[in-house]
């Protein structure tokens, strides 16, 4: 067909037909591959290493869950009000993606040599013991990750958001969780049970793929051309006071009713598998469940999430992405209580498993595209981090409380159900306030954001 006569879509600057599109698709979930294959093998991977240097849930928590969530409410900010005020050749989001790469990969590869660094330097230095070096390793790397991790995660959505035309991003969020629950099947069937025998081999793997991947996207996804500066945030800080920008974030960002509803609602929705997903594999153990059954169980769920992923993604653009929210979240909140009144051995446990690790996939992608639907676009990085900043919080102090309360409840890993359900109904209580609102700005068809104090 003549490139004439092809249906354009359009993304700011940017113009598409569905051959170019299938290009930028390509790079972006190539992109997306890299990505969730440190998300599905880093966390897991560092679960049970850590766990072998003889630390407590509350320490687990707090190293884990809170400290990455800690850094997450400073560095986030600060990176999307820069990106979205960025300008240059290479674009306002590519840059910093970039410079995020290699503390990603450092630290990566750096955790699989924690081992072989402990037992090198408590051979040679004999007053600090094994675990005790092994500690201060294993947090050495992890702040490079995280570094590297909290950057990118605030961009890749904004660039997402940018160079996505906003009719499909449904559907691309649909294939993204393909991606990222394919990446989840190749760990979860291959990779899961040889953890605790080949950490170097994984972590170094992971970090190998995370750096040809992202580097593959930086070079070849490009951005279209933004409104200058005077344009977009025309009056802001001529003054010179160095102070203004943090003014102004705040003021834009958290002055309106409206987007602080929608920002407690994004919240509540990402939080309402945390609690069972951090404890999944300490609770496993527990229940003396074998690391290769449960890898392989999640691997055969990730295969029929895979399936649905894309056609949930047209759902959540025909039905908007607010009212397949909280359907799914409704399916959810029924495996969570059901794994409060049944699971009493590994076998409970893993069927259990397999219901949340479906429906949870099922939520998050019908929900994926929820920020860009909501956030105005022009400062949909500085909104979306003013969101993360919330979540984060969230997650630092749920990481120090909860972790607190298993120490003192002997390892009540039950307790996850309880508080899971807590968050769903409230999840589900917000994004039906949400959806009151959104109405009332139009709906579907003339949404039309409240467009915050450019002062």
């Amino acid at each position: 067909m003549d490139n004439k006569n092809q249906k354009k879509y359009y993304c700011g600057t940017l113009v598409y037909t569905v051959s170019s599109l299938v290009v930028l698709f390509v790079w972006l979930l190539g992109g997306d591959f890299a990505w969730a294959m440190k998300d599905r093998a880093i966390v897991p991977a560092a679960t049970l290493l850590i766990r072998q240097f003889g630390v407590s849930d509350l320490v687990y928590s707090l190293i884990i869950i809170s400290f990455p969530n800690f850094t997450n409410i400073f560095l986030t900010p600060i990176i999307s009000y820069i990106s979205d005020r960025h300008r240059g050749r290479f674009g306002r989001r590519i840059p910093f993606l970039a410079f995020t790469t290699p503390f990603i990969v450092a630290g990566s590869i750096g955790l699989g040599f924690v081992p072989m660094l402990a037992k090198f330097f408590s051979e040679n230095f004999t007053q600090i013991s094994y675990n005790s070096w092994a500690l201060i390793w294993f947090g050495l790397f992890w702040i490079f990750m995280d570094f590297g991790t909290t950057l990118s995660g605030a961009l890749s959505g904004a660039l997402i958001n940018d160079v996505v035309p906003q009719e499909l991003l449904g559907r691309f969020y649909g294939l993204f969780r393909a991606v990222s629950l394919l990446a989840g099947m190749i760990f979860n069937w291959y990779l899961m049970g040889l953890i605790e025998s080949y950490y170097l081999y994984i972590f170094t793997g992971v970090g190998v793929l995370y750096g040809i991947g992202l580097t593959m996207l930086c070079l070849k996804v490009k951005e279209g051309e933004y409104p200058s500066l005077e344009e977009e945030f025309a009056g802001q800080n001529k003054s010179g006071n160095i102070f203004k920008p943090i003014f102004t974030y705040f003021k834009q960002c958290f002055s309106h009713p409206y987007y602080l509803l929608v920002m407690v609602a994004l919240t509540l929705s990402c939080f309402i598998s945390v609690p069972y997903n951090m404890y999944a594999i300490l609770y496993a153990k527990e229940l003396n469940v074998d690391m290769d059954i449960y890898g392989k169980i999640c691997a055969s769920i990730y295969l029929l999430s895979f399936i649905v992923s894309f056609p949930l993604g047209i759902l959540a653009d025909k039905f908007h992405p607010l009212r397949t929210s909280i359907v799914g979240a409704i399916f959810y909140l029924f495996s969570m209580i059901a794994g409060l009144i049944f699971v009493r051995d590994a076998k409970s446990f893993l069927i259990i498993l397999a219901l949340h690790t479906f429906l949870s996939g099922c939520y998050f992608t019908v929900s994926a595209s929820l920020p860009q639907r909501l956030f105005p676009r022009a400062l949909f990085a500085q909104f979306n981090s003013a969101f993360g900043m919330i979540l984060a919080l969230g997650n630092t102090l749920f990481g120090m409380l909860f972790g607190f309360i298993l120490d003192s409840s002997n390892r009540n890993y039950k307790l996850v159900f309880v508080f899971a359900i807590v968050v769903i109904v409230g999840a589900i209580s917000a994004l039906l306030a949400v959806l009151k609102k959104f109405k009332l700005l139009g709906g579907d068809q003339n949404y039309n954001p409240p467009l915050p104090s450019q002062k």
